[in-house]
This record gives structure tokens, C-alpha cells and sequence, in this order.
């Protein structure tokens, strides 16, 4: 039997539109999880969220007038407990029955079921299905409790309670109106908010042709207020009739322009408006002049404009208004709307006229007054960090770039050394003005444009164009899949500003916790791990971080952070009841080591969560990570090598021998190390001689292999290892009593777990 579909809707004031697709989606996911959990909504129900600036609103097919009956069997008490010798029941049972809603008159029905060495008494009863309007009080209850709504907003109610205009009441905006609608019948008994469940909502402020729409059915909510009162109800439905007008203006302008393509901003425009109509406006041409970002970002964050892209990219003096009203003449809607944004665009071409005038250089000075962090000092101190360890960045380039290639001519050599000069000189320039731009009204006006700006400036000012784009870069990737630095000086900056606020963070103790990281920690880290994997960066993780750290052997900021860490230990003092507490004396101290540990095992878990995204397996990952490469661009042939050699017959055999063989050595280098080095003389056993022959031959090959960069061929080389390694098991015990023979077995174990182990843990893959 078919049952009629259910309409809910909740009629508010102006939803915050930034929440209104989570608050749409919530308000009918949790009032449909609630009627599915009571029986009402059968298992093929479907739900159709609704939620537009007034209204938040759920449609739900197949909803029962009221749920079946549910049989319950309740467990009471041991029979020893329930009933007396005589049978009859204890007082103990009577009372659980009366907290159970049965009498005495219950006990001769109930059933005793073995439980072990005992009985137990149970109590067999038949609960009523709750009635629609039962079952949707309480899921509209539970739906309303459970909104994510940003900021909770408290307003006395004007009638529908014991004290108009005293009664309070908290929802996210002001509601007026309830809609609760059985196919046709109205749920008048449904109440919520002090309002009473009716068939009436409202329409479109201005331009519903019928006012108030009365809802006849479920089913017409949606088709009456499009068409009565002008009103897209669904927020997908009105998104994608946004995406197309705009498409359809921008191809009435012509000249190959396209919308500006912004998800958020989409998102936001869909919740400003019930019915859109997209309009075309232009402003003066004189204000492409200002760099484009500036334009696009004011007519985006200040008035939720659609800038027209053209072609190539570049800004075109035309742009879209998504507008809520459809005017017969919409000339006034478009001279208002061109009118508000020039005073806009005007800001930013006199913010930019004004910035030119001072040269970026001049403005380093300034930074010494902006506060960069309470414990970490001033922007100017902060640029003086990065730049020691972009020197040492660029140092550690120009290193493995002149060592790496031995084979080069003098001149080639003499080349590379002259652009390893230039890219540490132009680096240090540019780090040197990469924060200049935070000083000026630009940036002040529009913090979204820092680095951006910079690189405009830079460019005013006649610098190189590497120096300028670096500027920019510096802060990328700014989220996940943002483009890396475009040239090398960009990577060392950019690289340099990161581990400066990693290595600073963690220096203080400001970590990620849960879902919190407030200074996107991160984020830099992922960024770091990019740039070397993706650019082939040559530089070693621990050197790179232990370079970088010496940054921080700075009395001053030392001193900063024992001050904080004193401020801690003596509040802990009082609040143990110490009133006399001493602070110990401050001493200059080199950088804690325990710090750069920390960020080191910070930096390996985010780029093991990036491969498990990646596709890799759990097992895969923690074999290459358990090793902690060092140069993390090699890290992807490693696990294509882990990942072959985990598809081998030899795999499973070889992977555990691998595990029993590092819990040997494990035990044994307790008393001392173990020397990998083996005696042939003190062979005894054939299948102690097989393996070390099996060693000599093929661990030569697999470890040429390695060296050459082929991992996957080193590990199937060592997979004809399986055999000797079996046999050894077998037949060889390795804790001897004679030390000289244990030893010399330890040793052989040794070598072939150092053999085994270089390109991963394969002992990881161990089921």
C-alpha cells in the first residue's frame, strides 16, 4: 500500500547565507533519519531537501500515517529474584513490572528462559506505533536542536504562547510560519518554535503573484511557489539556473568572455536570491589599470559580482549581476548596481596610485613595528629568520647541483656556480621584501592580495622578474592543488617562509590539535613535502630541518619562549596553592633538538596521509615511511618497487622472515650492537653456508640496482632469497651456546636484514 509523501517547512526571516545550504541539507537529513528510526518513513522513501533565504524545507515520499506495531521483549530478573517459593511475585518484580506500565495480573505470562546455570524472567509486550504527528513532533524537535547554525539568535515570541512578547524562544533567524502537510491534510496538532502547523507560506517579497500561496498538497509545494510566488525552492535547482543564465549573458556579450568560475561565490549568490535574473553591467575602462586581482576580489567580497574573464584571462570592463528582482526595465537595477561599484574600483586604482608612489624597499624598515607573534617577535626578526634559512636552502641547491654533476665542462661548471650565486642573491632580495607589502593601504584594505601586491610593486620598482614573481609565490601553495613556485627562486623562498613557521610554531608549542590549526601547520608541511617531491628538490629531510632550525639560535627568541614557559610554570604554582614562586634564571642554550624530532615526525605523518590519498595502502605506505627517507622525491619509485615486490609468490614468506629476523636482532643488540660482518670458517650448518652464498651472489646485483635507482629490480632480485632464508629457519639454530657461532649467525642475520631493508621495512607487509 502506497502511502501520501510529507511536506515540512519551516518559514524564517533572511537565513545567514553562508550556512544556508548546510543548514537546508541538515534541517531535512536529520528530520528524515528521525521518521525512518520511528517506522514512519518506509525503506524506499526519498527525501528532497528544500532551502531558500526564507525557508528551510524537507519533502519526504511514502510516509505512513502511523507506524507498526512493535512486539518487545524486556529481560526483568533472575526467577530467584522475581518469585518467591511460592511462585507468587516479589515485590521486586511487581515494581519493574509497574515501571513497565503492567500490574500483578502480567506475572502468570511471563517467560522464563534458561541463562546459563540460572533462569530469567521476561516480559512480552506489543509498543503501539507512534501516530505522524506523534513521530513528527519529535523528529522536528530533533531536527531543530541539531541545525549547525552559526550564531544562535534569541527573540520573544508575539502570540502562540502563555505570555506574548515575554516567552523567548532561540533559532537561527526569527520564524513565522510552519507547513506540515500529509499529502493533503494539514498535521495541525505539529507545532515548533511557537508556531502551529498550517498550509499557508509566503512567497517572493516583491513579486509573488499570490500572497500567501496556500499549499494544497505535499507534492505542489515546490510547482505552487514557483509559480504563485516566484519562488526556485531548491537551492540546486536555483544554482543551476544561475549557472546558466550566467552563461547564457556572458554569451550575449560576446568576444569569447566567460564568468568567472567561483564555487563559493556561486554558493553564496544562490542563497541571496529566490529567483535570480542575471543582468549585465560595465564600468570605465580607465579602471582596468588597476591589477586585476584587486577588481575581481572587490567585486566578488563587497558586492557578489560576476567578473567577465576574457580569453586570454584578462578582466574585461563588463561583469554580471545576479539580481532577486525581475523588472520590466532593468536599466534603473543596472545603473544602481554600476553606480555602487565604481567608488569601489576608484578605491583600489587611488590605493594603488598611492602605494606606487614609495619604492616596496622602503617600507622593510616598518616591519619592525608589526607584531609577527607575542613569542616570536616582530615581522622584521621573522624576515631575518627566512632569510638565513633561504641562504641555507639555496645553499644546500647549489651544493648537490656542482657535486651532482661531475662530467660538466669548465664552463659549464663555471655557469652553474654563477647561477648558484644568483639564485642565493636573488633570494635573499626577495625575502627580504616579501612582507614589504603588508605595510601598504592596498593590502591593508584587501589581506587576501598580500604577495600579490608585492609582486606589482616589485615589478614598479624595476626588479628582476624572478625576484617579483618569488615575492608572490612565496606564500603557495596556499591549499591542496594550489600551483607550486613558478621558478627556483619562488621554491626557496616559499620553502624557507614555511619551515620558519613550522620550526617556530613547534618551538612554542603551538601544535594542530583535532580539527584545530589555527596557523595552518599543515598545510606549510604538505606545501614543503610538494615542493621537494614535485620540483625533484636534492635535499635531505634531517639536513634541510636541522639547517633551518639553526635560524632560531637567537638569544631573543629563546628568551621569549622561556618567558612563556615560565609564565606556565608559576600560574601552575598558584593554582597549586604556592603563594612565594621564584622563576629560575634564563641561559642561552642551542636549539632544542627535541623540537626538530617532533617536526620531523609531523612532516613524515603528512606525507604519509598524502600517499594514503593517494591510493597507496596503509601497509605499503608504513614499509617505505618506516625507513624515513630522506629525499622525498624518490619516495613514489619506492612504493611502485613495494607494491610489485608485495605481488610476488616470494612476498608473504619473505616478509615474515623479515619480521622474525628483526625481532632476533632486536633481542640480541640489547648487550651491544651487532656486527653485520660473518666468518666463512665458523659455517657449520649447509643451510648457514647456502644463505651466505645465496648473499654473496645476489646482494651485489640488488644493491648495484639500488644504487642505480632501480628499486624494483633490486627487490625482485633478493626475492630468489626465499629458499636459503626457509632453509635457514629450518635448520639453523641461531641463539647457539657457543658465543663465537651465535655471534657469527647474528651477524649473517644482520647482513641480510640491512640487504633487505633498503628500499623498504618489508617486514611491514607482514600479514
Amino acid at each position: 500500500m502506497t502511502h501520501p509523501n510529507l511536506l515540512v517547512e519551516l518559514f524564517v526571516e533572511e537565513l545567514p547565507p553562508k550556512a544556508l545550504q548546510k543548514l537546508g541539507d541538515a534541517f531535512a537529513g536529520v528530520l528524515f533519519e528521525q521518521l525512518q528510526a520511528q517506522g514512519l518513513a518506509a525503506p524506499g522513501s526519498r527525501l528532497t531537501a528544500f532551502a531558500s533565504p526564507r525557508r528551510l524545507a524537507a519533502h519526504i515520499t511514502e510516509v505512513a500515517p502511523q507506524a507498526a506495531d512493535k512486539a518487545v521483549s524486556q529481560k526483568l530478573m533472575p526467577v530467584a529474584v522475581g518469585l518467591d517459593a511460592t511462585g507468587n511475585a516479589t515485590p521486586a518484580l511487581l515494581k519493574k513490572l509497574a515501571a513497565l506500565g503492567a500490574d500483578a495480573s502480567a506475572v502468570a505470562a511471563l517467560r522464563r528462559v534458561p541463562d546459563g546455570k540460572a533462569e530469567v524472567l521476561f516480559h512480552d509486550s506489543t509498543v503501539r506505533g507512534a501516530t505522524l504527528s506523534e513521530g513528527l513532533q519529535k523528529a522536528l524537535h530533533e531536527s531543530i536542536a541539531k541545525l549547525p547554525i552559526p550564531k544562535v539568535m534569541r527573540y520573544q515570541l508575539a502570540s502562540g504562547c502563555e505570555q506574548p512578547g515575554w516567552t523567548s524562544v532561540s533559532f537561527v533567524r526569527p520564524a513565522h510560519g510552519l507547513v506540515a502537510l500529509h499529502g493533503t491534510e494539514v498535521l495541525l496538532s505539529v507545532k515548533a518554535l511557537g508556531l502551529t502547523a498550517g498550509n499557508t507560506t509566503h512567497g517572493h517579497r516583491f513579486e509573488a503573484a499570490v500572497d500567501p500561496v496556500v499549499v494544497t498538497s505535499a507534492d505542489s509545494y515546490a510547482q505552487q511557489l514557483a509559480e504563485q510566488g516566484a519562488v526556485i525552492a531548491s537551492f540546486a535547482e536555483r544554482r543551476a539556473e544561475i549557472v546558466r543564465q550566467l552563461q547564457a549573458a556572458a554569451a550575449r556579450v560576446g568576444g569569447g568572455v566567460r564568468p568567472i568560475e567561483d564555487d563559493a561565490l556561486l554558493d553564496e549568490v544562490t542563497a541571496l536570491v529566490e529567483r535570480p535574473n542575471v543582468l549585465i553591467c560595465e564600468f570605465e575602462k580607465e579602471f582596468l589599470d588597476v591589477p586585476q586581482e584587486c577588481l575581481i576580489l572587490t567585486m566578488k567580497a563587497n558586492q557578489k559580482y560576476f567578473p567577465l574573464l576574457q580569453a586570454d584571462g584578462r578582466l574585461s570592463h563588463q561583469f554580471l549581476v545576479v539580481s532577486n528582482i525581475t523588472p520590466a526595465d532593468a536599466s534603473a537595477v543596472v545603473q544602481g548596481n554600476e553606480r555602487v561599484v565604481r567608488p569601489r574600483l576608484a578605491d583600489a586604482k587611488f590605493f594603488f596610485d598611492k602605494d606606487r608612489q614609495k619604492r616596496l624597499s622602503s617600507r622593510v624598515e616598518g616591519l619592525s613595528t608589526v607584531v609577527y607573534h607575542s613569542q616570536l617577535g616582530m615581522q622584521s626578526e621573522r624576515v631575518a629568520r627566512v632569510r638565513a634559512i633561504a641562504r641555507e636552502i639555496a645553499c644546500l641547491i647549489n651544493q648537490k647541483t656542482v657535486s651532482n654533476d661531475g662530467s660538466s665542462s669548465l664552463e659549464q661548471d663555471i655557469a652553474m656556480r654563477e647561477a648558484g650565486v644568483a639564485l642565493e642573491v636573488n633570494a635573499d632580495i626577495a625575502v627580504k621584501l616579501s612582507k614589504a607589502d603588508l605595510l601598504t593601504d592596498m593590502v591593508g584594505e584587501f589581506p587576501e592580495l598580500q604577495g600579490t601586491m608585492g609582486r606589482y610593486y616589485a615589478l614598479h620598482d624595476k626588479l628582476p622578474v624572478e625576484v617579483a614573481n618569488a615575492i608572490e609565490d612565496h606564500y603557495k601553495p596556499r591549499f591542496s592543488g594550489d600551483d607550486l613556485p613558478r621558478e627556483n627562486i619562488g621554491l626557496v623562498v616559499a620553502m624557507a617562509d614555511k619551515l620558519e613557521t613550522l620550526i617556530g610554531m613547534f618551538s612554542i608549542g603551538n601544535l594542530p590539535t583535532g580539527d584545530r590549526d589555527p596557523f595552518a601547520l599543515r598545510r606549510h608541511a604538505l606545501g614543503v613535502i610538494r615542493m621537494l617531491v614535485e620540483r625533484d628538490l636534492p635535499l635531505d629531510v634531517d639536513v634541510l630541518l636541522n639547517k633551518s632550525a639553526l635560524a632560531f639560535n637567537d638569544e631573543r627568541i629563546q628568551r621569549a619562549v622561556w618567558d612563556a614557559q615560565q609564565a606556565k610554570e608559576i600560574e601552575a604554582k598558584k593554582q597549586a596553592g604556592r603563594i612565594f614562586v621564584h622563576a629560575s634564571g634564563f641561559s642561552p642554550r642551542e636549539f632544542d633538538a627535541a623540537t626538530v624530532s617532533n617536526l620531523t615526525d609531523f612532516m613524515y605523518d603528512r606525507l604519509a596521509g598524502s600517499l594514503r590519498e593517494q591510493g597507496y595502502s596503509a601497509q605499503e605506505v608504513d614499509a617505505v615511511i618506516a625507513l624515513r627517507p630522506q629525499r622525498l622525491s624518490l619516495v613514489q619509485k619506492q612504493l611502485a618497487a613495494v607494491r610489485a615486490f608485495a605481488e610476488l609468490p616470494e612476498s608473504p614468506a619473505l616478509a615474515a622472515a623479515n619480521k622474525r629476523v628483526g625481532n632476533i636482532l632486536k633481542k640480541a643488540e640489547v648487550a651491544g650492537p651487532v656486527d653485520p660482518h660473518v666468518n666463512p670458517d665458523l659455517l657449520q650448518e649447509e643451510a648457514e653456508k647456502n644463505l651466505y652464498a645465496a648473499l654473496q651472489r645476489f646482494v651485489p646485483e640488488a644493491d648495484a640496482q639500488f644504487d642505480a635507482g632501480d628499486y624494483t629490480a633490486s627487490l625482485q632480485t633478493l626475492a630468489v632469497l626465499r629458499a636459503p632464508v626457509d632453509a635457514f629457519f629450518d635448520d639453523v639454530m641461531v641463539n647457539a651456546e657457543q658465543l663465537d657461532l651465535r655471534l657469527n649467525r647474528q651477524g649473517l642475520l644482520k647482513r641480510l636484514h640491512v640487504a633487505m631493508n633498503r628500499v623498504a621495512d618489508l617486514s611491514r607487509l607482514a600479514a
